[in-house]
């Protein structure tokens, strides 16, 4: 069978609407096509089958269909419905998304002397316009580094970098490491893992806290004061953005068994000094107000570049595809993961606020894939590309913050699949800067601002309230303090930290 045969007969297709960004392939081969295709599958194998009493190559032709005849109408079937489709995808232009869905693909038949005739679904990039990238009106927030907000900061080091100390009664605050056992419908269990662990909340979190990934509202009731040994079960609600399908609004049960209680003794400015090498306090002062306003710079940033985002997501009207939004949720939470990363959040607070967005709702995954559409379309039309020597910058930078070498958090990355999101965060900014560069800028006071967005967060829940909106991180949008990243201790690696389910 000659390719120019082929190529001289099409195949009919016919392209519908299935729903948003999604279109139904109704693909059908000629009965000539497939004939060709059967019949050079068995030429193809009758040079190589060998059957008792005949010679290779000199089976007699009914012999070979009747011992292969499933085996080759299988295997023309799979070629001529890769390449069919393939060749509609390619000449009608689409440009595919996710892989293709069919609900009745093993009951389509081969046989020769009738055409083959299948139907596909696919997703496809949304067709939207893209808002005007020039002279958008951007708020870039004031931040000044106050002694005040230093010796905050000093004061929060102190705790960091804090020992621990062992303790045979839990109190409000306390660190409990231990046995968890994370329950679903129907009895299943979804994860069950030892040294997780678990903080008794705090006087001031009016109970709130997070287990094995999930925030608890009444977390302080319904753990109690645990001693070592005893198991405690904590039940609540799977958020409706959970990564894990079967666990979205369905029944949760924690099984929660502590083997230790940790208290976390502050550190003394003095052993600090002594701990980092410092000369005295000023030095060190010093060095923690440098790296708070190189924080700062970067929060001040940050907070422009959403502004760019929440221009263009209100600016552009697309149908997103159902299906790739459903699988979104997991990838809007690593997303964030490392946006939070990259702005040198604590790696504790970073798991909170991944627990906290986990608990919103799917309207969060929705924003960040329609934004994934309109960055990549954005980053097309001002020539944006990301070297490799960025991305290993980045991640150097998120390693600084982290106090981790830049080698062991890129294996970390490529172990949990996430270099290909750093490089997307990498786009994403270039792509936002680019267009603040040619943005009409107006400076205003840190308090401005954080009002300004306090007041759009809240017409935007009022706005949205019957849709049961996602929680926005409204903390997100305001510029805040850093903290310095002087060299780890090596007793810090016996500290209890928050494990991510």
């Amino acid at each position: 069978m000659s390719s120019s045969t082929v190529a001289e007969r099409p195949n009919k297709v016919e392209i519908t609407d299935a729903g948003p960004s999604r279109k139904k392939l109704r693909i059908e081969i000629p009965k000539e096509t497939v004939a060709e295709q059967l019949s050079g599958h068995l030429d193809s194998l009758s040079i190589e089958a060998e059957l008792p009493g005949f010679r290779k190559g000199h089976v007699p032709r009914r012999l070979l269909e009747k011992k292969f005849g499933t085996l080759v109408r299988k295997n023309a079937k799979e070629q001529m419905l890769a390449s069919a489709f393939s060749r509609a995808v390619e000449d009608n232009k689409l440009k595919v998304i996710g892989t293709p869905t069919s609900q009745d693909m093993d009951k389509v038949e081969v046989d020769e002397g009738k055409p083959m005739v299948f139907e596909v679904e696919v997703e496809v990039l949304p067709e939207f316009t893209l808002p005007s990238l020039d002279g958008i009106a951007v708020k870039r927030p004031r931040v000044d580094v106050t002694d005040a907000m230093v010796d905050s900061e000093m004061h929060k080091l102190c705790v960091t970098e804090g020992r621990l100390e062992e303790r045979q009664e839990t109190e409000p605050g306390d660190y409990l490491t231990g046995h968890a056992r994370m329950i679903g419908p129907g009895g299943k269990v979804f994860f069950e893992q030892d040294g997780i662990v678990v903080q008794a909340p705090a006087k001031d979190r009016d109970g709130k806290g997070m287990i094995v990934g999930l925030v608890v509202d009444d977390l302080g009731a319904q753990l109690g004061l645990p001693k070592p040994g005893q198991k405690v079960t904590v039940k609540t609600t799977g958020p409706e953005n959970h990564e894990v399908e079967d666990l979205r609004g369905q029944p949760v049960t924690v099984e929660y068994t502590p083997a230790r209680i940790d208290r976390i003794i502050p550190a003394t400015v003095d052993e600090l000094i002594a701990r980092f090498g410092f000369p005295d306090a000023a030095s060190m002062k010093d060095a923690v107000r440098q790296r708070m306003q190189q924080r700062a710079a970067v929060e001040q940033q940050t907070a422009m570049r959403q502004q760019v985002a929440r221009h263009l997501l209100e600016g552009t009207k697309m149908d997103l595809p159902e299906r790739l939004t459903a699988q979104q949720a997991g990838r809007a939470l690593e997303r964030r993961r490392l946006e939070l990363m990259y702005r040198g959040m604590d790696p504790a607070k970073v798991e909170e606020q991944v627990a906290q967005l986990r608990a919103a709702s799917a309207m969060e995954a929705v924003r960040d894939l329609k934004l994934t559409f309109i960055i990549d379309r954005a980053s097309e039309s001002l020539g944006v590309r990301v070297s490799d020597m960025e991305v290993n910058g980045r991640i150097a930078q998120m390693a600084a913050e982290r106090n981790e070498r830049p080698e062991k958090l890129r294996q970390q990355l490529i172990s949990s699949n996430q270099i290909q999101g750093v490089y997307m965060q990498i786009r994403e900014h270039k792509t936002l800067d680019a267009i603040i560069a040619k943005a009409k800028l107006e400076e205003v006071s840190v308090e401005d601002y954080n009002k300004e967005i306090a007041e759009q967060s809240k017409a935007a829940r009022e706005k949205s309230k019957s849709a049961k909106p996602a929680k926005t991180d409204d903390a997100g949008d305001k510029p805040a303090a850093a903290k310095p990243a002087p060299k780890k201790a090596k007793d810090d690696e016996d500290k209890p930290k928050s494990k991510k389910k």
